[in-house]
């Protein structure tokens, strides 16, 4: 005879089913477990032997053989301890079949038979819900389960609690609905002396999710800009949050179920590895680039980043996603993100300071900023220079205009691409292509003249010409206007970078 339950198997966001069978036969006493297991999960056995040795249950002398089927599709982390467990007592004659053959079994145990958290959890609870199916899954991450919607959820911190509830004995209560956090408190544009043109190029940035590089000397404000960036983007709606949280669901960083409705800001440090940053390592989990989707990556000190590594996130720049190959498997993330750079000019960070510079200068800020490849830059759509805040700028009283003044307008621009876009599948304007900005981004006559004599003047790339586009289109939608002219045109190209040395 043989026992089966249902768990899962995670390839990048998506679930896959994976049917724990568990044959016990005469024999000479073993336990193996089969079906291309990795480490963790032939460390199961030693982790369910101890976990039944808590509750009063011994394994019987026999040849104890676990398959996870499909048996060519590989298997890890340790969330099927619990899957293995079951089906184990349901061979034993323990446990009914039945009561666990309608649902998806996840979790992690530990020598006294508690039950651990695992990654993942939510994109169980979905994938179950998808197959009409319930789930079983640790106490601390029943809240968790719950954002899947219509799928029952029972949460046990133990697996003696868990055998009382399918026996009858003692009920699981359902757990408690998840929560959504409000947006963190973070610094506010009142903050900020000075630097009026740099808050006008962020508040640009945030309307239409463009990529911004800041560059400017020590001490100008260019991290406290960026940190501002998320108190004036709009919340995330429902679905919005539950693609975010399905990221931090695999990557396990989904903490007591709650999903916050802020956007993410994720700010790797410059000595972040490829892995790290894009995604990978053994189990091929999310990086920074899929951990900021739908939010903000933020990059300080640019140029310190291996060139390696910057060079790979032009691929998820443009098409908002990341694919990580590895030889035993090929694992799509989302990788939506707005990316904000901050750097200095040069190494020094005093370029045009005569005073201060190195003796080297130009050639030193040639040779910094040459650790930045062409076509990375030319995926920025805003360039814009951070001067240095005089002391006169610090005597000054704050600004008058607050965050939250500003996120009302990004708000409205941000209502007019959603609507704009309803039927093409994208969000906002740094994600229109080229044919789509062909018929709502179109500039009067005018501003096309003003297009044609600076692209054909400086050089601007295809990429280049419709960024140009992309911005005027969100400049006219924070101004309420319908038609791209000349000014937004102008602006626009204020903000690229070959206009900015030629002027």
């Amino acid at each position: 005879m043989v026992a089966h339950a249902t768990t899962v198997a995670f390839l990048g966001l998506e679930a896959r089913t994976v049917d724990v069978q568990v044959q016990i036969a005469p024999g000479l006493p073993a336990f193996s477990i089969v079906g291309l297991p990795d480490k963790a999960v032939n460390e199961s056995r030693e982790r369910v032997r101890a976990a039944l040795t808590a509750i009063g249950l011994a394994l019987p002398p026999k040849r104890i053989t676990v398959n996870l089927s499909p048996a060519d599709l590989r298997k890890e982390g340790s969330h099927f301890d619990l899957a293995i467990a079951c089906a184990l007592l349901a061979g034993m004659g323990l446990l009914d079949a039945e009561s666990i053959a309608h649902h998806v079994i996840i979790g992690e145990l530990g020598l006294d038979g508690g039950i651990a958290p695992v990654p993942g959890v939510l994109l169980a609870a979905l994938h179950a819900s998808a197959s009409d199916l319930g789930l079983i899954c640790p106490l601390a991450q029943g809240s968790e389960a719950a954002w899947a919607g219509d799928v029952e959820v029972l949460a046990a911190p133990h697996l003696l609690a868990l055998l009382n509830h399918l026996k009858g004995t003692c009920l699981l209560p359902p757990p408690p609905p998840g929560e959504a956090d409000d947006a963190p408190g973070g610094p506010d544009l009142r903050q900020i002396k000075g630097q009026e043109s740099a808050k006008r190029a962020l508040e640009v940035a945030a309307a239409g999710s463009h990529n911004l590089l800041m560059c400017g000397p020590p001490g100008a404000g260019k991290s406290l800009l960026a940190a501002c960036l998320p108190g004036i983007l709009p919340p995330l709606d429902p679905l919005e949050a539950l693609e975010v949280s399905m990221v931090a669901s695999a990557a396990g960083t989904l903490d007591g179920g709650r999903i916050r409705r802020a956007r993410p800001f994720r700010a790797p440090h410059h000595a972040a590895s490829m892995a790290a940053l894009t995604g990978g390592g053994s189990r091929a989990r999310p990086g920074e680039v899929s951990l900021a989707h739908l939010g903000v990556l933020f990059l300080d000190e640019l140029p310190e980043f291996h060139r390696a590594v910057l060079d790979a996130l032009r691929q998820p720049l443009e098409t908002g996603r990341i694919t990580v190959a590895r030889a035993q498997a090929h694992v799509t993330y989302p990788a939506r993100v707005q990316l904000v750079a901050a750097m200095n000019p040069c190494r020094c960070g005093h370029l045009g300071d005569a005073g201060r510079a190195c003796r080297r200068a130009p050639r030193c800020a040639e040779d910094y900023q040459a650790r930045i490849s062409g076509p990375l830059l030319d995926r920025i759509d805003l360039h814009i220079e951070v001067a240095p805040v005089s002391v006169h700028d610090l005597t000054l009283p704050p600004a008058a205009e607050s965050s939250a003044e500003v996120a009302a307008r990004v708000a409205a621009a941000r209502a007019l691409q959603r609507e704009r876009y309803r039927d093409h599948g994208i969000r906002t304007n740094a994600e229109a292509d080229g044919l789509l900005l062909e018929q709502v981004a179109t500039p009067d006559d005018a501003g096309r003249r003003l297009l044609m004599q600076a692209a054909e003047r400086f050089g601007l790339t295809a990429r280049g010409y419709h960024r140009v586009l992309r911005v005027a289109r969100t400049l006219a939608d924070l101004a309420g206007a319908e038609t791209i002219s000349r000014s937004h045109i102008a602006e626009a190209l204020g903000y690229r970078p070959a206009l900015q040395r030629a002027g």
